[in-house]
């Protein structure tokens, strides 16, 4: 327990920075460009510093990088909430920084989940699109004060037979018409001399596929997009179409790429490292090739553990020894009150009357022992439970694939695991207070995603003030 909290008193402490890494950030060098770009964005004006975050439900949740944006647009400016998919594509979807509400007469797609059965229309960045084929479907954004915005931009398929997205903003409507004699990509940009509060995309004649929306402020600032699919693995980004995806990038035109991907790949029931090394390099490499010289930063997986013995042996690798947690333990045992001797003669008389001789004054009364009462008391303790926590061994697997490939093809990489603690530090995260997991030892709540974010930007903080190390 002692080594539990010494790990995760050192997680929270100031990184340590070397030529290589700084605290969890390694190969921090290849992140200059953004670093540089970041640097003048404080006071600045024009397009803001875009981040752009890809990846599985800690990215789809927004507990981590709503903390992240909020942090950085609170000592740079807001540059606009950034990229989101279209309209409302799952249950439960609540981004922070706006409202968004759709209609009726949506048809969803994704790359993993129930859109992806039958998926209708291509997806991009975001991984969902929405189809109508409605006459006045409608889906609506309201920004909150600091999220309000000077541009925005909608990213739709153009195609055969295809209707127009009636736009709405500050009482003026724009139309994007979408019939077109081939199929493509397409995105609309539309600017604004003062800031909006809102946005109303309404469906006219055919149908329709919109893929997604953004907005921004263009003055500094920065902006941080977070797209992800609950579930996902990286693997199933390759399910998004190559010229929707350049599209948009080319559109959105990212400063910094944030891979998130990696929990789901180390809970499958079975890890190969050579086929995730390979689906690995070669989303990278895709990655690399429709969005250009974008510096990219991967964040290693982290921890989170699970109780599900099929999972002990998802991977050729050693068997995770288990986690310890706090426990419930029996009261001790009460010790029966010593029994005073009997004299056995005169000598034991004697040094009775002695001793109480000795007792010149009143004393205070003499308290009952507490340990009878400490007795019945439970207690709390750490072991290891009849059905214990460990952190699944394809976790392990899935890390050290993404650290060697990131120093391989010079991406910045983040090690979230040791960055939170270590290993089993899922454990302290859920059963102590303050709680930063959910119970389920894989997701964070919204004092774990403010605590992710404020350690990520202290490494990258340390590594863009070691200039001089480049």
């Amino acid at each position: 327990m002692i080594g539990l909290f010494a790990l995760a008193a050192a997680a929270a402490a100031a990184p340590a920075v070397t030529a290589d890494c700084a605290g969890g950030l390694c190969n921090y060098a290849v992140l200059k460009p953004y670093f540089d770009k970041l640097a003048a964005a404080r006071g600045g004006g024009g397009k803001p510093v875009h981040i752009l975050q890809i990846g599985d439900s800690h990215t789809a949740g927004d507990a981590i990088t709503g903390a992240w944006r909020d942090m950085l647009q609170a000592r740079y400016g807001s540059g606009g909430r950034g990229v989101m998919p279209p309209g409302k594509p799952f249950q439960g979807y609540n981004p922070r920084g706006v409202s968004v509400d759709m209609s009726a007469g949506w048809i969803v797609s994704s790359i993993f989940g129930p859109g992806s059965q039958s998926p209708r229309g291509a997806r991009g960045l975001s991984g969902f699109s929405i189809t109508s084929t409605a006459e006045g479907a409608r889906i609506g954004l309201t920004a909150s004060a600091l999220e309000t915005f000077n541009r925005f931009v909608i990213c739709a398929i153009a195609e055969p037979g295809a209707g127009t997205l009636a736009i709405s903003v500050g009482g003026e409507v724009e139309r994007m018409e979408l019939g077109s004699l081939i199929t493509r990509p397409e995105c609309k940009e539309m600017r604004f001399d003062r800031l909006q509060p809102a946005v109303s995309v309404v469906t006219e004649g055919g149908p329709v596929t919109i893929t997604s929306w953004a907005t921004f402020r263009d003055a500094g600032g920065v902006a941080l997009s977070n797209v992800g699919v609950v579930g996902s693995q990286f693997i199933h980004f390759s399910r998004n179409d190559d010229a929707v995806v350049a599209e948009e990038l080319r559109s959105y035109d990212p400063d910094l790429i944030v891979i998130a991907f990696g929990t789901n790949e180390g809970f499958a029931p079975r890890v190969n490292p050579q086929e995730y090394e390979i689906a690995l390099r070669s989303q990278i490499g895709r990655i690399r090739r429709l969005a250009g010289r974008v510096p990219i930063l991967l964040l290693g997986a982290p921890d989170a553990l699970s109780r599900r013995s099929e999972l002990l042996n998802n991977a050729p690798t050693v068997t995770p020894a288990p986690c310890i947690e706090p426990v419930t333990l029996p009261p001790l045992a009460a010790e029966p009150p010593e029994q005073p001797r009997a004299p056995d003669g005169i000598d034991d008389v004697l040094d009775a009357l002695g001793e109480q001789a000795a007792v010149a004054k009143p004393t205070a009364p003499l308290l009952p022992a507490p340990a009878a009462a400490v007795a019945s008391q439970p207690r709390i303790g750490w072991a290891i439970t009849a059905r214990p926590l460990f952190p699944p061994p394809g976790l392990k697997v899935v890390r050290e694939v993404q650290r060697k490939v990131a120093r391989q093809l010079r991406l910045g990489f983040w090690d979230w695991e040791a960055r939170m603690g270590g290993r089993c530090t899922a454990v302290s995260w859920v059963k102590l207070q303050p709680t930063r997991m959910r119970p389920d030892y894989v997701h964070f709540n919204t004092a774990g995603g403010q605590e992710i974010a404020t350690r990520l930007q202290a490494d990258l903080d340390a590594a863009a003030n070691a200039g001089g190390r480049w």
